[in-house]
C-alpha cells in the first residue's frame, strides 16, 4: 500500500482529473480518505459504482447529498453500473466537459489529451470501470481484491488518457464497522476473516436495515424488531436459513460456514436484492 501511494503522488503531476472509485452499497467506507489529501488541487469526481446492486432511493439520496450548493467546485459525483455500462455515457460526457473547459479556461494547451487517474479500494469494481471507458478488456477484472498488479497508461477512443494504479487499501481502520463493511462487500479476503462470524454479523445488520430482503430469499420468519438486533436474534435466523437450505452436518449439526459463505455471496451477487449499508442520513457530515 505504501508503494502504490508513492507511485499515485509521483504520477499526479501529469494527469488533470483523478477519479475515485467507490462501492454504491457503502460509500463511506469503500473511500480511502487519503485520497483527498493526496489529490488537493485537482478536479475529483466520486463514481458511486456497482450502483445496479445498491438501493436505488439510497444511491439518489447520496447523489443530492455529495452535489449539495456550497460543496467543493471541483468536487463531482455520479452513479454507474460498469458492468452493463450504465451511467458511462454521463460520466464521459463529464469528462468531456471538463477538458473544454479546460481548453477555454488556457489551462490546458489546446491539442494536449486530458489525463485522468481511476484511484479506488480493490474490489471496488475499478478495473471493470476502466474496460468501459476504454471500450476494449484493458485491465484485469475478477471477483477478489488485488487483481490489478501494476500501474498502466491507456488511451481512450476519445484520445484522452488514463492511469491504472493498483486498488489501495489505508493501513488500518478507525471505524471497525468500515472493515466489516469492507468484509461484507468482498473487499477484503475471506480467507484472513472468520467467514461464520462475518456471516452472522450480516445477517445481523440486514435484520436491522432490510429483513424484508431475508425473508423473501430463503422463506423464512423474522420478529418485528425495534432498536438494535442482537447476535441471539441474528444467530436464531440463520439457523432458519440453514435449515431452509438443508445445510446440516452429521449429528443434525448446523454448518454455520457454509451458510454463511452462502448468505455473503447471494448478497455480493445482488441475490438478496439491491441494498445499501450506508445511509446519507447518517454520514453526510463526513461524505466530503
Amino acid at each position: 500500500m505504501k508503494k502504490t501511494r508513492e507511485m499515485i503522488e509521483k504520477h499526479l503531476s501529469f494527469v488533470d482529473v483523478v477519479c475515485e472509485v467507490c462501492d454504491a452499497r457503502i460509500p463511506v467506507s469503500s473511500r480511502n480518505p487519503i485520497i483527498k489529501e493526496l489529490a488537493a488541487g485537482k478536479i475529483r469526481i466520486l463514481v458511486l459504482n456497482k450502483s445496479d446492486l445498491a438501493d436505488e432511493g439510497a444511491t439518489k439520496q447520496w447523489l443530492s447529498c455529495l452535489r449539495e450548493p456550497g460543496k467543493d467546485k471541483n468536487f463531482k459525483a455520479i452513479a454507474v453500473n460498469s458492468m452493463s455500462g450504465q451511467g458511462i455515457k454521463k460520466l464521459l460526457e463529464m469528462l468531456e466537459h471538463i477538458a473544454e473547459e479546460k481548453a477555454d479556461s488556457g489551462t490546458k494547451k489546446s491539442g494536449i489529451p486530458l489525463r485522468l487517474m481511476i484511484v479506488g479500494i480493490p474490489n471496488s469494481g475499478k478495473s471493470s470501470l476502466i474496460n468501459r471507458l476504454a471500450g476494449r478488456r484493458a485491465a484485469q477484472v475478477g471477483d477478489k481484491p488485488g487483481i490489478t498488479r501494476g500501474k498502466q497508461w491507456l488511451t481512450l477512443e476519445n484520445g484522452m488518457q488514463l492511469l491504472d494504479p493498483p486498488g489501495i487499501l489505508w493501513p488500518k481502520f478507525e471505524d471497525p464497522n468500515a472493515g466489516l463493511n469492507l468484509a461484507f462487500c468482498g473487499s477484503i479476503r475471506d480467507e484472513i476473516m472468520d467467514v461464520s462470524d462475518l456471516g452472522l454479523e450480516l445477517i445481523r445488520v440486514l435484520l436491522q436495515s432490510y429483513p424484508e430482503a431475508l425473508v423473501h430469499r430463503y422463506s423464512i420468519e423474522v420478529s418485528e424488531t425495534k432498536g438494535a438486533v442482537s447476535s441471539e436474534e441474528a444467530l436464531a435466523v440463520m439457523e432458519d436459513i440453514a435449515k431452509r437450505r438443508g445445510f446440516i452436518l452429521p449429528g443434525a449439526r448446523i454448518d454455520y460456514e457454509r451458510t454463511a459463505r452462502t448468505v455473503l455471496d447471494e448478497f455480493r451477487g445482488g441475490k438478496l436484492g439491491r441494498l445499501t449499508l450506508e445511509r446519507p442520513a447518517c454520514h453526510c457530515g463526513q461524505s466530503e
